[in-house]
């Protein structure tokens, strides 16, 4: 009798975490987009590394700790998953797309040279290293500081120093560019 009942707690248990699951997945999906858009241009890349981060998302539930936010327990999992794909997959050579407009936050007077900005803001930022463009994409997303340096496990004095650089190295590249 008690291997029975105990059968069923694992088949109730097992029905739960898929339920949790299925949950973050309909919830939280922009995420996972938005960090593989990021790291692969290329549509069937990012149907793939979607599957990876989803296949780590479900290997890892058992270790979420609800005390820390969720969010940055997804972006903490999508983004390492992202970088080792895209380590795995550096031999190829991403098509250039340009980054959603809601995400840059560059005003153009012109839909052609906005869109121009956004490419070049886009190939700019594919030129960063891992860590940099995982920084960037946090902080596009307008994470606060605190939770970037949650998510990247650094601390929030390195986050505002890290973006400074960055957006100097990004501002020169644009300099660079337009001469």
């Amino acid at each position: 009798m008690t291997g029975g009942y105990t059968i069923k707690m694992m088949q109730d248990k097992h029905l739960e975490r898929e339920k949790w699951f299925q949950q973050i997945v309909e919830t939280h999906r922009g995420i996972l987009y938005k960090v593989a858009r990021m790291y692969c241009p290329l549509e069937s890349d990012r149907e793939d590394l979607i599957q990876e981060i989803l296949l780590q998302i479900w290997q890892s539930a058992h270790r979420y700790n609800p005390q820390f936010g969720l969010t940055t327990w997804l972006y903490r999992i999508a983004i390492n998953v992202a970088i080792s794909f895209y380590r795995k997959n550096t031999a190829r050579q991403p098509d250039k797309t340009p980054i959603h407009e809601a995400l840059t936050g560059m005003a153009a007077p012109e839909p052609a040279q906005q869109e121009h900005q956004l490419q070049l803001l886009e190939q700019f930022i594919q030129e960063l290293n891992h860590f940099d463009k995982a920084l960037m994409l946090l902080y596009l997303e307008e994470k606060s500081h605190h939770d970037i340096a949650e998510i990247l496990g650094i601390t929030v004095s390195n986050v505002s120093t890290k973006v400074g650089r960055i957006k100097e190295k990004l501002k020169k590249r644009f300099t660079q560019h337009s001469s």
